[in-house]
């Protein structure tokens, strides 16, 4: 029994073992079986299955990708699994970019002090909130609206013509967070108020452009997310 995959070039794979899966409604246990050519050049057939081991499930995890490296985490590392990175950045002075035609094309290339962040991967979706305080976050953090246009209520980024990183791992992090300030903020997100500025997203910004100083945190606006309700997401 064979199956034809296309992976950038043909490649043929063979049924190598089968997983059954039984269950009376409530409690489920799963076996394992090895394919058998039929004698009489008929249909394959299973095996006698073997229980199901935590082994076997290492291996198979492994050889679907699934696995993660063994790797010393740096400090800003929260969160680290085969489909999710979570870190957080130190408040900093970055540059940003806005589109030529939009609202904020007078902000574009200036260098803006930013509030610490916690960026979430996850799969190719990045989402990201702002910290209050400078420092890493607890579980139980409250994590204010990211202020900046393209993020949704959610803190998921509208990536657009975004240069991503291929893949996630602990290197992609610096071009996860290159990727997403050095794209074009071109819009503001419907049913994100994303600062307690009097004068709203562009006059925050526009008082912050030239300013050597930090980014004034009394202007972030409260999310309702802590940082397990982040990582984790909310419940319908």
């Amino acid at each position: 029994m064979t199956k034809s995959v296309h992976f950038g070039s043909n490649r043929s794979f063979g049924l190598s073992k089968a997983i059954l899966v039984y269950s009376d409604g409530q409690e489920l246990f799963a076996t394992v079986h090895a394919p058998k050519d039929s004698p009489d050049s008929g249909p394959p057939y299973l095996d006698a299955g073997e229980a199901l081991t935590v082994d076997f499930l290492k291996q198979l995890a492994k050889g679907l990708g699934r696995n993660v490296p063994r790797e010393i985490l740096p400090a800003n590392v929260l969160v680290r699994t085969p489909d999710m990175l979570v870190w957080w950045t130190r408040s900093q002075h970055r540059t940003m970019f806005y589109s030529d035609s939009g609202d904020g094309r007078t902000l574009n290339g200036k260098v803006l002090p930013q509030p610490a962040l916690v960026f979430k991967v996850c799969g190719s979706e990045v989402s990201v909130r702002a910290l209050v305080e400078n420092k890493r976050p607890r579980r139980d953090t409250r994590l204010m609206f990211a202020p900046y246009w393209n993020c949704d209520a959610g803190g998921r980024v509208c990536q657009g013509s975004m240069r991503a990183p291929a893949k996630l791992s602990l290197e992609a992090m610096k071009g996860w967070e290159k990727a997403f300030f050095e794209s074009e903020f071109t819009h503001a997100a419907i049913g994100a108020r994303l600062t307690a500025h009097p004068e709203g997203f562009l006059g925050m910004w526009r008082d912050l452009a030239g300013s050597d100083g930090v980014f004034p945190c009394e202007f972030l606006v409260n999310s309702d997310d802590t940082l397990q309700t982040f990582v984790h997401g909310r419940e319908d």
